[in-house]
C-alpha cells in the first residue's frame, strides 16, 4: 500500500523549490492534502491530494503527475499557478 502522507511530504519539498510558490496548509486528515498558492496572488491557489495509486490530483480533478516523479508534478502545479521555474 502506498504511503500517501510520505508522497505529499515529498511533493511539498519539491514545491518549495519554486520561488513563487508557498505552502499554505498541509493536512494529514482524511483525505490528506496540501494547499499551495502563488505568493504574489491571493487567488492563484490549488489544493492537491495524493491518490492510492500515487497520482497527485488537484481539487478540480487534474492529474499533475505521479509519486514516481514528484519534481515534474510540482513543476506542472507551478505552471498552473503562473510561477517561475524552480531554483535549480
Amino acid at each position: 500500500m502506498l504511503d500517501t502522507l510520505s508522497c505529499l511530504e515529498r511533493f511539498v519539498a519539491a514545491v518549495r523549490h519554486h520561488a513563487d510558490l508557498t505552502v499554505q496548509r498541509l493536512s494529514f486528515g482524511d483525505p490528506a492534502y496540501v494547499c499551495v498558492r502563488n505568493r504574489f496572488s491571493s487567488t492563484l491557489m490549488e489544493t492537491v491530494t495524493c491518490s492510492q495509486d500515487g497520482g497527485f490530483i488537484t481539487s478540480w480533478g487534474y492529474r499533475l503527475g505521479s509519486a514516481d516523479n514528484v519534481e515534474d508534478a510540482a513543476a506542472r502545479l507551478a505552471f498552473l499557478l503562473a510561477a517561475l521555474p524552480s531554483r535549480g
